[in-house]
Formats: C-alpha cells, structure tokens, sequence
C-alpha cells in the first residue's frame, strides 16, 4: 500500500485541496499520513466550508450566518464533503510533528495550498518543510503541489546549487488572473479586510503582481516559460479560466494539471479532483516499478 504524506498547516489550509486529495488517494487504497506543526490535529479555513464572512455584512456577528456571495466562494458541496468526512478520519486526528515527518517513510509527497496569511505563512516560510520537500525531489519521490503548495515547494533549495527544486521544470500554480480576480471580489464583499485572498501583498514600488503566487513561483524557475497556464485556444478554455468551474471525479474539463515526471502541479481547489488523480497514479507507478525492481 503506498504511502503518501500530506503536510498541512494548524489551521486555514484549503478544505478542498486537502480533503478532496485524501479521498482519492484513500479510495484507491493509499496510506495518508498527515503532518503538523506540533503533531495536533489541525482546521481549514473555516470560510471556505461555511461561506460565513464572505459577505459584507459578514463581520457583523447578528447577520453573519446570512450567507449570500460566500455560497458561490466557498467550497463546493464535494469539497465541503470529503471534509466533513476527513475530520472524522483516524489518519487526520492523529497526525505526525512536521519535525517527525522530516525522517517518516512515504512513497509520495503532496502539498496542499490555502491562501489565508494568518495560518499559512507559518506553512511556506517553514524551513523544516523545504529541507522536506527538498529531500523528497533529491530522492525522485513523487511530489504532487496545488495552488499555494508549489510556492512551498519554489521555496525548498537544492543544497549543492542553493537554486528551487523546481529549477528546471515545467510547474503551474495559482495564476495571478485567478488570484487577482479573488481579490478584486474581496475587496467589495469583504471590504474591511481586503486582503484576504492574497497571503503575501506587494510593497512600496513594486509592481501589481509582483508578490502574486505565479509570480515568485516564476523567479524561482530556469525560464518564464516553465510556468504553465492554459493556452488560448485550449479546448474548454472558458472552463478552465472561469475561476468558478470546479472539476469532479468524473469531469476533468474545467480542470488544468501539469505533470513534469514524477512531479505533478495544479492550479486551485477546481482542480483538486484531476490532481489528485494524477498525482496518485504517479504514486502507483513509482511503486509498482519499485516492486519489479525488488522481484527482477
């Protein structure tokens, strides 16, 4: 049975990204262990599961459970799903120290994004997560990376070169079209804290964008060109670029993966379904040739 190692933060990573991941990967008979930064269990961000506080009157504790625009910005119903389910799991009450994981057994690695900075900054400025990420790509374990999971993984350095693991390879990540557009809603719906859906912000005199996820994940690879987004003219380019398409087990149209060997990356929670699939059949076969070579 593979065996696959999810790092998460104490608290707002992704619902969907984690939950929907650990579905898949536990339907198709994998291990999930998951890790944290003091071995306790953690939480989503609970604005992506009940869409409370997405709204402008959201900060006003009378009319907060009044949820209008949260409904169409938060999790979907299978997102909110397999994390109702995920909570329950045994594997996610009793997670490993992110210190513990650095020396845990796993055949693969998948990083999980979330973009609220109050708990995900802790997660993508951990030294102790990029020594991990970089153990992982040095031992060519499959490493699968969502949304704000690549910027973890653009941050974790080779040791002999001091340059990003993902240095030569092909990644996506959330786009800047993407995040931007989430913030430009924000910025209407939840006025009084307009920065929500943007972990890092830019400083003085630097340009829009310029702290975005696509755009550090850019400064950390050998060519622009290796960061890859849908191609216009792609087929189900609206889909794809929508940012309110979400893709399902059985439909991968609205969905954008990229696969560089055994490293895989995605987009956003719309993607979740199609990523995890594909990181798991990496998995699988990372495995099974393991197997053979033990065999031969």
């Amino acid at each position: 049975m593979p065996r696959v190692l999810i790092p998460i933060p104490s608290l707002d990573f992704d619902p969907s990204e984690v939950a929907v991941s650990w579905r898949i990967l536990t339907e198709r008979g994998h291990s999930v262990v998951f890790a944290t930064p003091d071995g306790r269990p953690a939480s989503g961000d609970e604005m992506m599961i009940n869409g409370q506080g997405l709204d402008p009157w959201g900060r006003l504790p009378g009319l907060r459970r009044i949820v209008v625009f949260g409904r169409f910005l938060r999790a979907d119903a299978r997102g909110r799903d397999a994390y109702r389910a995920l909570v329950q799991s045994d594997e996610f009450q009793s997670p490993l120290s992110w210190e513990d994981a650095i020396t845990a057994h796993a055949d693969g690695l998948l990083l999980p994004g979330g973009h609220r900075a109050r708990g995900m900054r802790s997660y993508l400025e951990s030294e102790l997560l990029q020594r991990l990420v970089a153990r992982a790509f040095a031992e060519l374990m499959p490493v699968g990376a969502i949304c704000h999971g690549v910027l973890l993984a653009a941050r974790s350095k080779v040791p002999a070169t001091g340059r990003s693991v993902l240095y030569g390879r092909q990644t996506t990540a959330l786009t800047w079209a993407l995040e931007s557009k989430a913030w430009r809603v924000a910025r209407v719906t939840r006025f009084w804290d307009p920065d929500y859906y943007r972990t890092y912000t830019e400083e003085p005199g630097q340009p829009a964008g310029y702290m975005s996820v696509q755009q550090e994940v850019t400064r950390a690879l050998a060519s622009p060109e290796d960061f890859r987004d849908v191609p216009a003219g792609a087929r189900d380019y609206r889909l794809k670029t929508s940012g309110r398409a979400r893709d399902t087990a059985d439909d991968d149209r609205p969905a954008f993966v990229v696969c560089d060997g055994a490293y895989v990356s995605a987009r956003w929670p719309g993607d979740a379904h199609t990523f995890a699939s594909r990181f798991a059949e990496g998995v699988e076969a990372a495995a099974g040739a393991s197997r053979a070579e033990l065999t031969a």
